[in-house]
Order: structure tokens, then sequence, then C-alpha cells
């Protein structure tokens, strides 16, 4: 009971920026994902995973039920790597949550109907599964793996996160069945996307239109854009018409209504432009890579350390940040009270945004002084071959480098990508500086 209260109670702690709000945050891209249920659409550009996710905890009722689930999600999930590391206590777990809750960006996370907390709980489950397997239940064992498929795939970003994961167990020589248990949620998750979108778009693949996202990144960055104008007009692309003159920013590129993927050079709209586009840009994503691949690796590594710097809070937190549409979906299916908490809530009045930013300096001041400790916890565990907490240490810290590469490739760096992950490294601070020395006899982990 005291452990059931202790998650509870960490779960409630890591959502109270929803209490804060009045209502749970919201951002843009949440109005795909409820319309996934509510119209219901299968959304081109997203996987028609988080809003199923979502809706079986809100119901079409209330999304308060889908940020209490994370909140308890992520709240079981650090219980559980506590517990692989012996160190699961009610008192402490409460101590943990409620430090990531007021000196990390975990909550901002948790408490926002999107996706983004997925990809740490994708991590962890991965890291629970591949280093943890052996100290866990068999009802545990089944709940990560299907709640690590989930987080998997509801993000197409986490896909090389967690092949990162997998990699690192074949790397750090712990055995086929470390690798093969790493591997698991990775396995689902392709399974999940095959399927999926198969039935919603007709189409056997894990992504099918990622191809525009990828040029959209490459024309930002200048390689797709110097492969069409050396190739153009010959070669008949639709883009040849704006040759010269693209946009030099992804977003603007993906989302404008005046952007090449969305009206064409008569200035006649375009319906799912991104759909009909993403033929000829795996063309011209092959082209460029085949022409200026060093180009595309450097614009690649840069973009990486800029999104590793990017990790703050508040660029969710406006009225224009969670734009129109979730206003919409919400009058749609759910009861009226329901869209006058979210007219009500601080998000929505622009008293949110202010608050959120003071926080950012704490966040800096806790990932500096996670640092060290996390270094002392690694040289330990190398030094003392305790094979466990190694694992689990480099997991984390693979999934928090390796977000920021997937974001940083496959999207423009944005705060968001980064702070979804970052609390990461406080928390390995928390749990493995402190950790006791292991005996020689419990170091391997056990098949």
């Amino acid at each position: 009971m005291r452990r059931a209260l202790a998650v509870i109670a960490g779960g409630l702690l890591l959502i109270w920026p929803a209490f804060l709000n009045g209502y749970p945050l919201v951002f843009s891209d949440s109005t795909a994902f409820l319309a996934q249920t509510v119209e219901p659409l299968m959304i081109w550009d997203k996987p028609w995973i988080y809003g199923p996710f979502a809706w079986v905890f809100h119901q079409h009722v209330t999304l308060w039920g889908t940020v209490l689930a994370q909140g308890l999600i992520v709240s079981h999930l650090v219980w559980l790597l506590a517990h692989v590391l012996g160190q699961a206590r009610p008192w402490r777990h409460l101590a943990t949550c409620a430090a990531l809750a007021f000196f990390t960006a975990a909550p901002w996370s948790a408490a926002m109907v999107m996706p983004d907390i997925l990809t740490p709980v994708a991590v962890l489950c991965v890291a629970l599964l591949g280093w943890g397997w052996d100290r866990l239940g068999r009802a545990e064992r089944a709940w990560l793996i299907v709640l690590g498929s989930l987080a998997t795939a509801a993000h197409l970003s986490n896909l090389p996160v967690i092949f990162a994961l997998v990699v690192l167990a074949a790397i750090l020589r712990a055995g086929w069945g470390t690798v093969l248990r790493a591997g698991i949620p990775l396995a689902g998750a392709l399974a999940l996307l095959l399927a999926t979108n198969l039935v919603g778009h007709g189409r056997l693949a894990v992504s099918p239109y990622g191809s525009t996202f990828f040029l959209a990144r490459l024309i930002a960055d200048g390689p797709a854009a110097r492969t069409i104008e050396a190739r153009c007009p010959e070669a008949g692309w639709y883009l040849c018409a704006f040759a010269g003159r693209l946009p030099t920013n992804s977003d603007v590129f993906l989302w404008t209504p005046d952007s090449p993927v969305n009206r064409r050079p008569d200035g006649t709209p375009i319906f799912l432009g991104g759909v009909l586009l993403a033929p000829e840009a795996r063309i011209i994503v092959a082209e460029t890579l085949r022409r200026e691949p060093l180009a595309v690796l450097g614009d690649a590594l840069s973009n990486f350390v800029a999104q590793l710097r990017r990790s703050q809070i508040g660029d969710t937190l406006s009225r224009h940040d969670a734009g129109t549409g979730v206003e919409r979906e919400v009058a749609k299916g759910f009861p009226p009270a329901e869209l006058a908490r979210l007219e009500n809530s601080r998000q929505m009045r622009d008293e949110l945004k202010p608050i959120g930013r003071r926080f950012n300096p704490l966040f800096s001041i806790a990932l500096l002084l996670a640092v060290p400790f996390v270094l002392l916890a690694w040289r330990r565990a190398h030094r003392s071959g305790d094979l466990r907490s190694l694992g689990l240490l480099l997991c984390l810290l693979v999934g928090l480098t390796g977000n920021a590469l997937a974001t940083g490739v496959l999207s423009m760096p944005h705060h968001r990508y980064q702070a979804r992950v970052v609390w990461l490294l406080p928390l390995a601070a928390m749990l493995f500086a402190g950790r006791p020395a292991v005996p020689p006899a419990s170091r391997r982990i056990e098949a």
C-alpha cells in the first residue's frame, strides 16, 4: 500500500504544471492527435499511435485522464528503475519525484497532451527490459513490453533512439539475451507502424511520407536546395518552379499556407501537399545524398549540437503555441464544460509562459550539478564491473544524446524536443551516484 501511494503521489507531483494551469497543457500538434479519434482521421504526418493511446484515458470526457495516466506511468518507471538498482523506498521515491518535478523539465512534458513524454518512457522501458529483466515480475515485464512498443511507435524520431540502445547492448557485450530483450519494443513498434499504415494509408511502410520531412530539413540546410537548382528545369520536378526561392526554414516549408508544399506556383491551395510531394521528395533526397554526402553529414552534426543546447521550456506554453485547432476538436468531441475549462486555463489567457520560463535557470543549474555525479557513477560502475549499473546508466545517456541526434537530423531543433528527455540526466545522478558498491558475485546480470 505504501508503494502504491508513493507511486500515485509521485505521479501527481510530475504533472503539477497542469494543476497550476487549471487544465492539461496543449500544443498546436495536440489538434492532430485529438482529431485521430474525434473525427476520426489518419493524419498523414503523424503515426496513428498517440491519439488512440490518449483516448484510452480521456474517452472523450476529459483530457485530465490522459495527463494523470502519463504522470503515473513516469512515476512507476522511476520506481521500477530504483527497484532494479535496489533503492526503491516510498520516501526516497517521493523525494526523487519532487526533485524531478521542481528542478527539471519532466513535468512540463508529462502534463502536456503530446507524445513528447513517451520518448523518455521508451528509453526507460528498454533499459529496464535489457538490464533489469531478472529483477522484474512477469506482469512488470509484459507491461514494459507493451508500453515500450507503444511509446517507441508514438513518434518516428524514437525509432533511431531505441535502435541506438539495442546497438549499445551489443557493443557492451551484455549477452544476446540482453540485446534481444532490449530490441523487443523496437520490433513491437515497427509492427504497430506497419499495421496501422497499411490499414490507414494502404501502404506497408514504417513512414509512408517521411521523405517529405527529410527533404524539408535538407532544403533548409541547403544541400537539397542546391540539388534542385542544379537539376532543374531538366529534372521536371514540381519543386523546379520554386528553384532559387525555397524557404530556409523547414517548419515554414512544411506548414505555412503559402509554402511550396501547400500552394502551387499559381496560388492554388494543395490538399495534403506533403503526401503528394513524398514520391518526388524520395528522389531528391537520394540525389542530394549522392551529390553532397559530406555536406549533409556536416549539417547533421551541426543540428545535433544545436539541439543538445536547446532544452528549456517555454516554446509550448502560450495561447499562440496552442493554436486554435485544439479548441475546435475539444468542442466537437468533448462535453461543453471541458471546452470551458480549456478556455479558462492560464495557458489560454497567456499567463502560463512567463511563469514557466522562471524555472529555466533552476533546470540549468540542476543539469550542471548532475554531470559530475553521473561521471562519478559511470567511473565506479566501470571499475567495479557492475554491468547492470553501467548498462542502465549508459542507456539513459545514449537515449538523451540519441534524441538530440534524431530530432536534429529529422526536424528543426526546438527546445521541447530535448526538454522531454534531458531530465534523465538528473534522474541518473540521483539514483546511480549514491548506489552502494556491488559485491563481485552480484555484478553480472542474471540470464
